[in-house]
């Protein structure tokens, strides 16, 4: 018998993080900004007003918002209880959008049905990511598109940078084992001490014409501390956590049935975009 594809103390772990943070306070210009990088190599122009798609990980909802209003139907998919009713909130004016309480092995619709996929920040989360891309790709019609966006393994980065990431999370694993109030309150100290300074800087930096793509943290340069909480929060509160190359989201990919694999250029990384053969 096949073990289900679901962390639940991860899964625990998302449902407290939604329910702290539901999005709301988070500016609509914020949002589309996060909003646009994600999506940037989503081929808008193939997807049809009328077409039926799913949201894999739906987490507040705060992607499907704006999913939405350009398709048909849109199913959004959680495997938390807590997170899916922080979801049915912030969508409660999209009478388009469905939500269902799920795994990711367990995608209630059925194979060969939707024309449009994407999950965003999940798939990184469960125990297997190969047969997790595998599960939504067979959800897809022949030609529909499937967009990710998997944590990236600093395969394009220096190597100090990579030391830096592996001293941090050392940390995440000691936080991520702490009671939820205590890895929040530490999620929060850290997002003070370390992300916003860090981020400021990059700011700064970038204003005087400095190059700050290898400054950690630069990311959040223009970004609000409400979303530098969130983040903190999302990265040393969760306990299972995968990187993976390029090469190999692409292998993932194209081990799923994608082809025609187009990569964004730029962060966060990676995402990419494959349509089901």
């Amino acid at each position: 018998m096949l073990m289900p594809n679901i962390d639940h103390e991860t899964v625990d772990g998302f449902g407290d993080e939604w329910t702290r943070f539901d999005q709301t306070a988070l500016s609509d210009d914020e949002r589309a900004t996060a909003f646009e990088q994600y999506f940037a190599v989503f081929p808008w122009s193939e997807v049809a007003d009328s077409a039926i798609g799913f949201d894999a990980g739906c987490g507040s909802g705060r992607w499907a918002a704006l999913v939405a209003p350009r398709v048909g139907r849109l199913h959004a998919v959680d495997a938390s209880a807590a997170a899916l009713n922080v979801a049915k909130r912030n969508l409660a004016g999209a009478s388009n959008v469905e939500t269902h309480c799920a795994s990711i092995d367990d995608l209630p619709f059925p194979d060969s049905s939707m024309d449009f996929g994407y999950s965003l920040g999940v798939l990184h989360h469960v125990p297997d990511t190969r047969a997790a891309i595998a599960s939504c790709a067979r959800k897809l019609k022949a030609g529909a598109p499937l967009l990710l966006y998997l944590y990236y393994a600093f395969d394009n980065r220096p190597r100090w940078f990579r030391a830096a990431w592996q001293v941090s999370d050392l940390g995440r694993r000691v936080i991520s084992r702490m009671p939820y109030g205590l890895r929040f309150a530490t999620s929060q100290v850290l997002a003070a001490s370390v992300y916003w300074p860090l981020a400021r800087t990059a700011r700064a930096l970038e204003r005087l014409g400095v190059p700050v793509e290898n400054i950690p943290l630069s990311i959040y340069r223009d970004r609000s501390f409400y979303g530098m909480r969130t983040d903190a929060l999302d990265r040393f509160g969760t306990r299972l956590e995968q990187r993976f190359t390029r090469d190999q989201v692409a292998s993932m990919m194209q081990d799923a049935g994608l082809e025609r694999i187009t990569f964004s250029e730029g962060a966060p990384y990676w995402c990419a975009v494959g349509y089901r053969a």
